[in-house]
């Protein structure tokens, strides 16, 4: 599924997570790790102190030497590392594509000199510009498996949601993972700026059994059952409870669809999911 994974990689405890755990995937399934160090240095910087530009290169090099000689050594896995000068989201996603990437791996926050990346700069510019899958990395190092038992898919019945469905499919059937789908009613009032009445509620209620039933096709067409779960609110807020109560260890969404729309989401749902959720997000392009 995932054979050439790129790694942001800055040296931070989140990004040698993102590496741990696609390391640890690659090393189950095979194929190969690039890890990415993105040297950045600006016009200003380079006036004020010409000099850092080299240093910063060393370093970058001498910390992706040692990183990539202890993963290959540990993992007995194909490793490459690239030090790249320039914004970091386009350094990234560049190397991606030119490397014809399978998928994405990053943590959600790093390093930008001596200021701290959050989403909303680099991890979200990569999710919307990547060509291929994002992995969000959110656990410490020593919980990185590269393995996934139970996963929580958010559909609304969009294109894009029921990729990410057919993605979950994918890993369940290689880890034997459980796939719980969570389709969200959306808040009425806001849509339409009035009350609902109840033809209005059953009628939502409805068109949410339907998409669920439609869910519950696609894994079968797989050979998967799935379990199916409604609510109503704000999806963000109730993606990230359900995670939580359910103690699912990955979270596969797309990049766009929720409130049946075409058009990106980014800043919205799959932002506040990735800001706010414990576990690891899969943003599927």
């Amino acid at each position: 599924m995932y054979k050439t994974i790129v790694v942001a990689f800055d040296g931070s405890e989140y990004s040698k997570a993102a590496l741990i755990e696609s390391s640890n995937w690659i090393k189950r399934h095979g194929g190969k790790v690039i890890m990415v160090h993105a040297v950045y240095f600006d016009e200003e910087e380079f006036s004020l102190a010409p000099e850092q530009r080299e240093k910063r290169f060393e370093l970058g090099r001498k910390v992706c030497y040692q990183t990539r000689e202890t993963i290959s050594s540990e993992f007995g896995i194909d490793v490459e590392s690239l030090v790249c000068e320039g914004e970091p989201p386009d350094v990234i996603t560049d190397i991606a594509a030119g490397k014809k990437a399978d998928l994405i791996a990053m943590g959600t926050y790093g390093r930008k000199g001596l200021k701290r990346l959050v989403m909303g700069s680099v991890t979200s510019k990569v999710i919307v510009n990547s060509p291929c899958d994002v992995l969000v990395v959110k656990k410490p190092c020593s919980e990185c498996t590269g393995q996934y038992k139970s996963i929580l898919v958010p559909f609304d019945g969009s294109g894009f949601s029921k990729k990410a469905l057919e993605h979950a499919c994918e890993l369940s059937r290689m880890d034997n993972a459980e796939i719980n789908v969570l389709y969200v009613i959306p808040r009425y009032e806001e849509m339409v700026e009035f009350f609902k009445t109840e033809s209005i509620k059953k009628s939502l209620m409805q068109e949410a059994q339907r998409i669920t039933a439609e869910a519950n096709k696609i894994a079968s067409a797989r050979g998967l059952s799935i379990s199916t779960a409604i609510q109503e609110g704000a999806a963000g807020d109730r993606i990230i409870e359900t995670a939580g109560k359910l103690k699912n260890d990955l979270i596969v969404i797309g990049t766009y669809g929720w409130k049946g729309v075409s058009k990106a989401i980014m800043g919205s749902t799959t932002e506040r999911v990735i800001m706010n959720a414990s576990c690891p997000i899969l943003v599927v392009k």
